[in-house]
């Protein structure tokens, strides 16, 4: 996961959304809200004009080739509340809450969402019972969210053994440990086998082309070529892989034999 690039929607798009909020926000009781947030969904996210704009932007913010910015490896095909509607129905049609994210991923976070509760910091699941509609106690929530944050700054990838994210802070008792590893959990970053597997394939991917490019500018090939080159870096699924590398060897000198002799890339 890395933190995704803003991205501004049309006036008419904006207006749309806060006609479907007015909406909502009419309906007078907690569950009437959640009830007609989910009906105006299921009526105007499919070929909606606004929707169709929301997906072309989503797609712009994703990493790679529409890959899902959870997992960064499937295609991304579905737009994720990162705050479930069935929790928070007045941020149904709030664009800050939207993600592209792939079915897999989508699916098993479904309405699984925490909070650390206003009142005394400790941490709630509030994940509805099926067919229930509690309203949420006031917190903060504990779900790293890509659209207002860097998940990095939570998150660390092992790219000499595991290939797991695992959480960045030491204090396991700090608001911080427990996000990363919430936030872990509930993407099930780390329980796909296939998914890890990519990440160390991806891994390979980028040593390659790193080398390749090492060579190709050695030997004297143009601009234009080297650039296309490094472009294909840059669309490469599992950005994080090559976030990763980046931060690690500017923090313990690894992987030296790939930066040493292009210092530029680790700005790419």
């Amino acid at each position: 996961m890395i933190q995704l690039p803003n991205q501004k929607l049309s006036n008419y798009a904006i207006a749309q959304l806060k006609k479907y909020y007015q909406k909502v926000l009419n309906q007078t009781s907690f569950k009437a809200k959640v009830v007609e947030a989910k009906r105006i969904w299921d009526n105007a996210s499919k070929t909606n004009k606004t929707f169709l704009e929301i997906k072309e932007k989503l797609t712009e913010m994703c990493s790679g080739s529409q890959r899902c910015c959870y997992c960064e490896d499937a295609p991304a095909d579905e737009i994720e509340h990162i705050a479930p509607k069935n929790i928070y129905p007045l941020l149904c049609f709030s664009w800050s809450n939207y993600l592209y994210a792939c079915g897999i991923c989508n699916g098993p976070k479904n309405n699984k969402f925490a909070v650390f509760l206003k009142s005394n910091e400790a941490f709630k699941d509030i994940t509805p019972p099926k067919g229930k509609c509690p309203v949420p106690p006031k917190g903060s929530p504990v779900l790293i969210n890509p659209r207002k944050e860097n998940p990095l700054d939570f998150l660390f990838l092992d790219l000499k053994n595991t290939f797991h994210f695992v959480p960045l802070p030491d204090d396991k008792t700090s608001k911080a440990y427990k996000r990363a590893e919430y936030t872990i959990c509930v993407l099930r970053l780390n329980k796909r086998d296939s998914l890890v597997s990519s990440r160390r394939t991806a891994f390979g991917s980028y040593e390659a082309r790193l080398k390749t490019y090492i060579t190709e500018k050695q030997s004297g090939k143009t601009e234009i070529k080297l650039q296309k080159m490094i472009e294909g870096i840059q669309t490469e699924r599992h950005v994080t892989v090559f976030k990763e590398m980046q931060r690690q060897y500017v923090l313990f000198g690894f992987f030296k034999d790939l930066f040493d002799p292009i210092p530029e890339a680790l700005n790419w």
